[in-house]
């Protein structure tokens, strides 16, 4: 089992904690709360990079009509704004 200390630097963000449950690595930031998992701890650490980069808002890009016209479906058809899905678990009256 490796150890270390930390710097005396408390303005450090950068923290991560990496463990093993059963046959998965899961690796989370300190900072952000954020976890994610995978088969090696490289894996899991590369998991939650892009995790973070897509929280942060750093990875991805907006759909274009391009994008759903290359996927058969009539840009038209979907609506700009984001809508609550017709599903009984969404239904505010419970």
């Amino acid at each position: 089992m490796a150890s270390s200390t930390r710097p005396d630097d408390e303005s450090r963000t950068d923290e991560v904690h990496l463990w093993r449950e059963d046959d998965a690595w899961i690796a989370r930031d300190i900072e952000t709360g954020i976890a994610s998992q995978g088969d090696s701890r490289g894996e899991a650490l590369e998991m939650l990079d892009e995790a973070i980069a897509l929280h942060e808002g750093d990875a991805g890009r907006p759909v274009t009509d391009e994008d759903l016209e290359a996927l058969g479906i009539d840009p038209d058809s979907v609506p700009d704004e984001p809508q609550e899905p017709d599903a009984p678990w969404f239904d505010s009256e419970t």
